[in-house]
């Protein structure tokens, strides 16, 4: 039997369940929205992509504002009320059936989910430090993956079905999946930084001092860009199968589901040996260098027969998810530890901004160069991985002096 990877740390625990869940609704969600919403409710495809493009705006502006109420008033407390009202938000989807009453419900709901999204983060920061943070979000990730895989399931089971009652079962899945994240949430322990009323206790920063610290800014910057690598098996991998290779095209379902549970298994073995700065920076560098690597041989698939491809492109899958895995374990310690420590909630928030960003900016940047450029643009996005694997160091340096001067003045103020 197969156990969960959950983190021995109770609250650490409570928020992988919570992780399980929205990762459970969210799985089903989107293996059957586009379905659902075209052929149920009736949407063309350019008002679904619009909707999706709004909504994925709209998530973008939510985490630093309510990261910082996290901050002033409470993760536990933001990420409850604000996972409560996705979830009723998300009932609306079980009857929508126009344009206009769906772009307003996937905005808001995204709007709330990027806000209870970097609230979460702000509560892990909280109940968990250090080195343990880096390997509880290790966990989550992993358990994340689980829940994706059980709400791909329950979709699955909906599309061979292929009814209206099914597509509506999926909707009211992914809102009872919501629903549960809050009242997880409100058993974790009172996390407020201050009590309410005492302004001498408030944040010392203002409200998105954030997008001032050009350091922390440029951190995520490059991690944004190295993002751009989880779109690859849904988005550049089955253009490049269909119109460059002789590979057949369930090859592309049998890589996700090998990235999966690599993720699920290795995740938080491969984490373990990431626990300081120094550490998070060679192993940027690494991923920089992997990914390299698997873009040159998801390249060279497409020479010769489909079993000759077939066994390239294993090659290659095994070394993107593992430069995926190592590049999230760095990123996690480095959005931590770079951050002010009572300030996580903006941070975080901050930071988690950028697997929304680079899914809006993936389709524009990897279907040109992996389905128009061809060979070409593989080995020009393998370098990209590697110039952003080497940028790193000099940036996380960059952070580190800010922290020191931030510190000392600091200390001054309080002396």
């Amino acid at each position: 039997m197969v156990r969960l990877p959950l983190p021995a740390d109770r609250n650490a625990r409570l928020l992988a369940f919570v992780s399980l869940a929205n990762s459970a609704g969210r799985g089903a969600f989107v293996t059957a929205s586009a379905l659902y919403f075209t052929r149920i409710v009736g949407l063309s495809l350019t008002e679904l992509g619009t909707g999706l493009t709004a909504a994925a705006f709209c998530g973008l502006l939510s985490g630093v504002p309510f990261g910082y109420l996290a901050d002033w008033r409470g993760p536990r407390e933001t990420a409850a009320v604000l996972l409560a009202l996705a979830a009723v938000t998300s009932i609306w989807y079980l009857v929508v059936n126009s344009f206009w009453p769906f772009l307003v419900c996937a905005c808001l709901i995204s709007f709330f989910q990027g806000g209870g999204s970097a609230a979460r983060q702000a509560a892990l920061a909280k109940v968990v430090q250090g080195t343990e943070a880096v390997a509880t979000r290790a966990y989550l990730r992993s358990i994340g993956n689980v829940g994706m895989g059980i709400g791909t399931g329950v979709a699955g089971i909906a599309l061979a079905v292929d009814t209206r009652t099914a597509y509506l079962c999926v909707m009211g899945f992914n809102a009872l999946c919501l629903a549960l994240c809050p009242l997880i949430v409100l058993r974790l322990p009172r996390l407020l930084v201050e009590a309410p009323g005492n302004a001498a206790k408030r944040p010392a920063l203002p409200p998105l001092s954030v997008l001032r610290d050009a350091p922390y800014a440029t951190v995520t910057l490059i991690n944004v860009v190295m993002m751009v690598h989880f779109q690859i098996t849904s988005i550049a991998l089955p253009l490049w199968l269909a119109r460059h290779t002789q590979v057949p095209a369930f090859m592309v379902a049998a890589i996700v589901l090998f990235n999966t549970v690599s993720v699920v298994l290795f995740q938080v073995r491969v984490s373990r040996g990431i626990t300081t700065v120094a550490d998070a920076v060679r192993s940027w560098r690494r991923s920089g260098l992997t990914l390299l690597l698997a873009c040159l041989v998801f390249a060279a698939s497409a020479v010769g027969s489909a079993i000759t491809a077939g066994a390239v492109l294993v090659v290659a899958a095994v070394a993107h998810v593992y430069g995926e895995m190592v590049q999230s374990a760095a990123a996690a310690l480095l959005s931590y530890d770079l951050a002010p420590a009572d300030k996580h909630g903006q941070y975080q928030g901050f930071f988690n901004t950028g697997m929304s960003f680079s899914q809006m900016i993936a389709p524009t940047v990897l279907i040109p160069l992996t389905v128009t450029w061809g060979v070409y643009g593989w080995v020009i996005l393998g370098v990209v991985f590697l110039i952003t694997g080497l940028v790193m160091a000099p940036a996380v340096r960059w952070a580190q002096r800010r922290q020191g001067a931030a510190g000392i003045a600091t200390s001054e103020a309080s002396a």
